[in-house]
């Protein structure tokens, strides 16, 4: 039988605390972050200039140490990337044309070699992706059209192919996905200026998509995250509607919580609300809690502010602040560790740093 809530461990606030790495060598926003094996990988991004990065550097993170890897064969930004068992797969992202790219490729750490594989077929950035049981999953993206994509593609490294799955209902780019069981659940993104809240999921066994009621609210520059049982859409920045057309974007404490059981959005409640404004932000989910880190609100510079929301209390605690303010961070999580990599503080930033539960020290 499934947990009830009530049974759920959620660790207590005091249990987090915040793990400041030295800076990465290359200040950089949009970048692609993997972990593997004690190790996190920093790949490309857009630099102080403006341009794609070619650099690759690593984080041991027991020695706190950072060590610069052989650079990517093709610059890029806001790439996909996964790890394959020890290798790295990265795809698609952005030129110094600001064109999307069909390349990939794939870094091996024992031979410390890029090389080259078989190419998207058509040119993307934004593509979400998740590895499963050895292959890739790339759902989506942005088009040399600039339109978005439905296009759901799986590799084989093993035939170094790409095979066209049915496509998403709803054609987006940088959506949130994330993997359950032998399902691949895709919420948000966007078709150009305009949010998605379309909430669907792929089933990898009977290769079809089933679709789920959509976000409640529109909301650009919000952020996802999921506990064992529900699904969240976070904070963002609300547009003016046809009811309010006259008001302007404004930041949102918007909390909307999906109920995997029940099959529906909870519906909100004054206390389920952020205790701040923020659009731009990390989240995730540690020890039992959701995660909201940084961002912009209404303030001029960005949010030092971390809150977490208890399921089972139904409320948002702030936790210890995020130690370098910023916004646009590259946010990676493992089962312990929240990971905030770069971003924007008054530029791109080199900073990186990790919200942890004290359990795993």
């Amino acid at each position: 039988m499934p947990m009830s809530l009530s049974e759920m461990a959620v660790s207590p606030v005091k249990s987090m605390f915040w793990d400041v790495f030295p800076p990465m060598a290359t200040r950089r926003v949009y970048c692609t972050p993997l972990y593997q094996d004690g190790h996190l990988y920093v790949l490309g991004g857009c630099s102080e200039t403006g341009l794609p990065l070619d650099s690759v550097e690593v984080l041991d993170v027991a020695s706190q140490t950072w060590t610069q890897l052989r650079p990517l064969p093709t610059a890029r930004a806001g790439a996909a990337a996964v790890v394959l068992g020890s290798r790295l797969l990265v795809m698609g992202g952005m030129d110094a044309q600001q064109n999307p790219l069909s390349s990939v490729e794939i870094y091996n750490p024992d031979e410390g070699k890029w090389e080259r594989k078989a190419s998207l077929g058509q040119p993307s950035m934004g593509i979400t992706s998740v590895e499963k049981e050895g292959k890739v999953y790339a759902l989506g993206g942005m088009g040399s059209d600039m339109s978005p994509q439905a296009l759901v593609r799986v590799y084989e490294p093993a035939k170094d192919q790409w095979q066209p799955l049915p496509s998403m209902p709803t054609p987006r780019y940088g959506a949130a996905s994330f993997l359950r069981g032998n399902k691949i659940y895709v919420l948000g993104g966007r078709q150009g200026k305009l949010p998605v809240t379309a909430f669907e999921a792929f089933d990898l066994e009977t290769r079809s998509w089933t679709r789920f009621p959509c976000i409640p609210s529109r909301r650009a520059f919000s952020s996802c995250a999921t506990t064992d049982r529900c699904f969240f859409s976070l904070g963002g920045l609300q547009q003016p509607g046809p009811h309010n057309f006259y008001s302007r974007p404004h930041f949102v404490s918007t909390v909307e919580e999906y109920d995997t059981e029940l099959g529906v959005w909870i519906k909100p409640t004054r206390a389920s609300r952020m205790k701040e404004k923020r659009a731009d932000f990390v989240a995730g989910c540690l020890g039992g809690r959701v995660i909201a880190a940084g961002g912009l609100g209404n303030q001029p510079s960005p949010l030092a502010s971390v809150e977490s929301y208890n399921p089972v209390k139904k409320r948002w605690e702030y936790l210890a602040p995020l130690p370098s303010p910023r916004c646009s961070c590259a946010g990676l999580q493992t089962s312990h560790m929240l990971f905030l990599i770069g971003g924007v503080a008054q530029g791109p930033s080199n900073a990186v740093e990790a919200l942890c539960l004290r359990e795993c020290v």
